[in-house]
């Protein structure tokens, strides 16, 4: 199936500033916990229009993401008819192809009943500042690192020419970033990605 969604990605997990996933290395503190979520600024699946819809996603891995046993819940944006959600669905779910969907498939071995739902979304890129919040979910804030004797913002980019998740991204510091609803966690002033992505059926474009 042909798709494609271009716009606001941001993950924001458990681990300290710069994703050891990147780099090919444990997690900080061995699990693996957090959100990514992104704002389909441009999309579609086959004829079906994705164009200003909003999703997310739970995760949780006990370990390196590659040595697999992960559970993930996704979230629809409750604005989404009924073919929109369930081009999602397949999208998500690595069904429809896609680098980094694909990945996630073959890790995975949990998978909770998907919900529909209000996302809150705010994401500025260049201030390297989101939020996002689900209610009875989560809930997650971005802020710019600071320098630790100055307090003046820190600004780090990860450049991945190769990456399956995104090409270029911001990284920031996950304030808050906290998991309310099936999957529970709460891992303040960790690791933050904010990216513009192109994904599509192919990987990112």
């Amino acid at each position: 199936m042909a798709w494609r969604m271009k716009g606001q990605w941001l993950k924001n997990c458990s681990c300290d500033a710069g994703c050891p996933c990147d780099f090919n290395r444990a997690p900080t503190r061995q699990v693996c916990e957090g959100m990514v979520g992104m704002n389909i600024l441009e999309g579609q699946y086959e004829d079906i229009p994705l164009s200003g819809l909003k999703w997310a996603l739970t995760y949780k891995w006990p370990g390196p993401l590659h040595e697999g046993n992960g559970t993930i819940q996704s979230f629809i944006d409750v604005n989404a008819d009924h073919q929109q959600r369930q081009a999602l669905l397949q999208i998500l779910s690595g069904q429809a192809g896609g680098g980094f969907f694909s990945i996630l498939q073959m890790i995975v071995t949990k998978v909770e009943a998907p919900q529909f739902v209000s996302i809150d979304f705010e994401f500025d890129l260049k201030q390297r500042r989101a939020r996002m919040s689900i209610e009875h979910v989560l809930e997650t804030m971005t802020e710019p690192i600071k320098n630790p004797v100055t307090g003046e913002e820190h600004r780090i980019q990860v450049c991945m020419p190769e990456g399956f998740e995104y090409k270029l991204a911001e990284i920031g510091n996950a304030v808050v970033n906290r998991g309310i609803g099936t999957l529970k966690y709460d891992w303040p002033n960790g690791h933050s990605s904010l990216a513009e992505v192109d994904h599509t059926q192919d990987g990112v474009a």
